[in-house]
């Protein structure tokens, strides 16, 4: 088959997983029994729903008990203010000391903290009684309940995990690319920044896990700040649309994203290539129909077609039948090469991820 030269999509091809863009963990903040649940497992929640009940019995009384102090100690503070207002005169006429006087201030300041504290005393109480009422913190998909009417719930009772909420529209997709293709990415832009803001004009298309096209396509939207020293990869995350709750959290998708259109690039069947010892290389029929057999570059692959960086030139005749059978310098008889498909109709292109 002839080397083609022609403009092909460069597309590069990861495996992710779906993820919700927020996942609130509903815990109790507050020990007691379970009396009711209020939302149906796998509904969608709003901000501010009632998800739970805790009993509110014992921090009703609770409250109540703390109101009860905080008059007490406003009282007494009632009484030693009185009393500094009395002896203040008294001082000025030299009728009582001046130790009397400070001791009146004293009382005065002392009961006027006692005050500040009972009214702490009563929020601290209000604030645990309205924790008796769970609710949710964002929009979204609530998932299966942890714990079950009757149980005893509380910040350390199992953990304190009732249930999870998870927006996921927009719904973000985690990947993993190769070192590799970041540094040939970003080294086309003169900063970071920009190459940020080319990415996200990047397109991204998803495959669902059986086969089809995700609908919707999605966006750039966060890199993370290390390479993984354990795989030399890093993780990035784009969003998509999720209107009809199709993509969930934990779903594996194959993740495309079209990196750009690669001009003039060399193409010959991936089944003309031989990797040897990391390297590849490739069988030319030359003058005379010998056999070359030559080292080559590969790059992208683009459905069945791969294409070659170097190492080849237009035009040059490389063998696709037969590869394990021809040798440096052998003497062959070439016969056009019928694919199976034309390349018009390939899926666009893939990098050799190392996967």
């Amino acid at each position: 088959m002839p080397v083609v030269r022609r403009d092909v999509p460069i597309v590069h091809e990861w495996v992710g997983t779906a993820d919700g863009l927020v996942n609130a963990t509903i815990r109790a903040q507050v020990t007691g029994y379970l009396i009711r649940q209020d939302y149906r497992e796998g509904d969608v929640v709003r901000k501010g729903q009632v998800l739970f009940e805790i009993d509110p019995r014992p921090f009703r009384a609770a409250l109540d008990q703390a109101k009860g102090e905080l008059a007490r100690q406003e009282a007494q503070h009632a009484n030693a203010k009185a009393n500094l207002d009395r002896i203040r005169p008294l001082v000025a006429q030299n009728a009582v000391s001046k130790k009397d006087l400070d001791d009146a201030i004293g009382a005065e300041q002392s009961t006027l903290a006692a005050v500040i504290a009972a009214r702490a005393a009563v929020e601290n109480a209000r604030l645990n009684l309205g924790f008796t009422r769970i609710t949710s913190l964002i929009n979204g998909v609530a998932g299966l309940a942890r714990a079950q009417v009757g149980d005893l719930v509380g910040p350390a009772a199992q953990g304190g995990e009732l249930t999870t909420v998870s927006t996921i529209n927009p719904i973000k997709v985690r990947y993993t690319v190769n070192e590799q293709a970041y540094i040939d990415f970003m080294r086309r832009f003169s900063s970071e920044a920009a190459g940020l803001e080319e990415a996200r004009k990047l397109e991204i298309e998803l495959f669902l896990a059986d086969g089809s096209r995700y609908p919707y396509r999605g966006t750039f939207y966060a890199i993370d700040r290390q390479v993984d020293v354990r795989t030399g990869t890093l993780r990035v995350e784009a969003l998509f649309p999720n209107p009809r709750h199709l993509l969930r959290p934990g779903q594996f998708v194959r993740v495309h994203v079209h990196i750009g259109i690669k001009k003039g690039a060399l193409l010959i069947p991936q089944r003309a290539v031989t990797e040897l010892q990391g390297g590849y290389q490739v069988a030319v029929v030359g003058p005379g129909n010998r056999v070359e057999v030559r080292a080559v570059k590969a790059g992208e692959r683009v459905g069945t077609l791969w294409v070659i960086d170097e190492g080849l030139k237009p035009g040059e005749r490389v063998v696709a039948e037969g590869v394990q059978k021809v040798r440096q310098g052998l003497a062959v008889t070439p016969k056009p090469f019928a694919p199976a498909s034309t390349a018009a109709r390939e899926p666009p292109a893939k990098p050799d991820t190392g996967r």
